[in-house]
This record gives C-alpha cells, sequence and structure tokens, in this order.
C-alpha cells in the first residue's frame, strides 16, 4: 500500500481540493483504488495526471479535451516527457490565440477607462454611432470583431 496516496495526501501535494479530486474521478480523468472501508487511494502517478488537469485548464482546455488528451497517456505510470511534448504540441496555437485575446481586452480596458464613458453604445471613439448593434448581441469588440471604419 505505500505506493498507493490517500485522498488528503493527494489533494495536499497536488495543490487541488479533495472534493475536485472526486469530480475529477467521476469524470473518469483520474481513478482510485478503494479499499475494504470504500477510502480512496490514488497510484502516486496519479500526481502527475493532476498536474496536467490543472495546466490544461489554465490554457482553455475544456474537461472534455482534457479527457481525450489523457486518454493518449500510459494510465498506471508517470507519463515521460516525450509523452507531454507530443501532447502539447498541438497547444501552441491555442495559447497564441489566448494571448492575442488578453491584448485585445487589456486595450479595451484601457481605452476605455481612459474616456471615461463606458459605454459603446455611446462611445464617439470606440463605436460612433453604435456600428457594434450591426454586428449582433454579445461583446463584438471585446471577442475581437471590428467594423469597417
Amino acid at each position: 500500500m505505500t505506493d498507493l496516496l490517500p485522498i488528503g495526501e493527494v489533494a495536499r501535494r497536488s495543490g487541488v481540493a479533495s472534493s475536485a479530486l472526486r469530480f475529477y474521478e467521476e469524470r473518469g480523468l483520474i481513478s482510485s483504488k478503494r479499499e475494504g472501508t470504500g477510502h480512496r487511494r490514488y497510484p502516486r502517478p496519479v500526481l502527475r495526471r493532476i498536474a496536467f488537469i490543472v495546466f490544461a485548464q489554465r490554457i482553455g482546455l475544456t474537461l472534455e479535451e482534457i479527457g481525450v488528451e489523457l486518454a493518449k497517456l500510459p494510465p498506471h505510470h508517470a507519463p515521460t516527457r516525450n509523452d507531454w511534448a507530443r501532447l502539447s504540441a498541438t497547444w501552441t496555437s491555442r495559447i497564441d490565440d489566448r494571448i492575442a485575446e488578453l491584448e485585445r481586452l487589456r486595450r479595451g480596458l484601457t481605452e476605455c477607462i481612459g474616456c471615461g464613458c463606458l459605454s459603446l453604445d455611446r462611445c464617439r471613439l470606440a463605436n460612433p454611432g453604435d456600428r457594434a448593434a450591426a454586428l449582433g448581441p454579445g461583446p463584438r469588440y471585446w471577442i475581437g470583431e471590428r467594423t469597417s471604419d
């Protein structure tokens, strides 16, 4: 049993709440062994899988996407550097898109606070004549859509 860790130890070492670990297990992202008392015990490699889950969520992958990626990894031992490299190779464009989105948000926030009106329907700089309304509902400029000037 020394290779199996109780849920509290996994939570402490991973920085993820026990409730989140149970949720990940319900979603099939990680697995545990049950003792006769019903207590969850996790194999040591689960710590790497949890680190992967946390990282993947931070770059914007959904739990469904994470599950697909985790299915490509060996289930009973820690993934190798090559395993991680293979999975993460496709994420560069997703990270670049996320960076571009955050930069648009920063520029927009600076423009709105700098102006002071905070109203896209009245703003003569960001949205003269409420042109954004023609693009459809929602924060069209915040998601990167602009009308031609």
